[in-house]
């Protein structure tokens, strides 16, 4: 059996690429209206034995905050408390691929723990805003931590719309470039935007059951009826489905036009071709004719024979682009 190759790697590039080690927990804290939001980013070891010893969370919960496999969208409801597992899409510059980002949740009594695993713009600005602004606080703070909850969560949904919108314009540029000859390009193009609708097809998808069953498990933690607001949730999620659909659709279509264009060009090519060879056929016969060293040949050591021999070639070129044209082949 044949040895796999190994993986070279630089121990230069390994220990600048990994962050640097916290001593302490990193724990943001808001609180407000008897209503404590705690912010914790990317999760580390100190972060989970802090959670472990200030809450009385199940240890696989915490063991799922940790991993640094993706864990799939999920609701654990419990007596006390419910944890959550929710995806929304991210741009890696790094990578230059968009990527799902994971936000763990515990949701209980007056308290609200985020874990985001990546960095969240909807989160951060919402964070900022409701530690600067008072009244934003009295807002979104002062109707229960299942509230609060809905409000973050409905951000992070309506973020999903703008990259949809980047989207769509993308594939109504591709859609233009396909008929400005630049086959290549535009095909490189239709290739990264499906990737994109592909990885957004996949943070999207699993998490339709989950939020249906959003209001269900967490109603009690909110004392105004909240029913209408989850139900707003899943229809913004139903949306984003549709959308993506409908670029899966319209994507598979340009890839289509696209193909159907290079293989009309080059069609079109090998036609010119083929006719050129055709119209050529007869006039390197004509002139390999009269280069034969024979005598006897109408026109040969005089000057007018050229002539005679370029008039036979023109003729003949004449008619054969008359007869190409009648047929409709130029």
């Amino acid at each position: 059996m044949a040895s796999l190759p190994k993986i070279r790697r630089s121990r230069l590039s390994t220990h600048a690429a990994q962050p640097a080690e916290r001593t302490t927990a990193d724990v943001q804290r808001l609180e407000a209206f008897g209503l404590t939001w705690l912010n914790i980013e990317s999760p580390m070891a100190l972060d989970a034995q802090w959670l472990s010893s200030n809450y009385d969370f199940h240890e696989l919960d915490i063991e799922d905050v940790l991993s640094r496999r993706q864990q799939r969208s999920k609701i654990d409801p419990y007596d006390d408390y419910v944890f959550m597992v929710l995806h929304f899409p991210r741009f890696d510059k790094r990578t230059q691929r968009m990527q799902a980002a994971e936000l763990d949740l515990f949701l209980a009594d007056d308290l609200l723990i985020t874990l985001p695993k990546e960095p969240l713009k909807p989160l951060s600005a919402m964070w900022t805003q409701l530690r600067t602004r008072d009244e934003e606080q009295a807002r979104h703070m002062s109707k229960g931590s299942g509230h609060l909850m809905y409000e973050l969560v409905d951000r992070l949904f309506d973020y999903c719309f703008p990259i949809l919108g980047k989207i769509g314009h993308k594939l109504e540029w591709i859609e233009d470039q396909i008929f400005e000859d630049k086959g290549d390009e535009v095909l490189r193009d239709i290739s990264n935007t499906k990737q994109e609708i592909i990885n957004f097809r996949k943070i999207i998808k699993p998490q339709r059951p989950t939020l249906r069953g959003l209001e269900r498990h967490t109603q009690r933690y909110a004392p105004h009826d909240l029913e209408l607001y989850f139900d707003d949730i899943v229809d913004k999620n139903e949306r984003i489905w549709d959308e993506l659909e409908n670029f899966k659709e319209v994507v598979e279509a340009l890839y289509d036009t696209n193909e159907a264009v290079m293989r009309q060009k080059q069609e079109n090519l090998i036609r010119v071709l083929t006719l050129l060879s055709a119209l050529l056929l007869p006039l390197t016969l004509v002139t390999g004719f009269y280069g034969m060293n024979v005598g006897g040949l109408a026109g040969a050591g005089h000057w007018w024979g050229a002539l005679m021999v370029l008039g036979i070639m023109v003729l003949i070129g004449a008619g054969f682009v008359w007869f190409f044209h009648r047929k409709r082949w130029l």
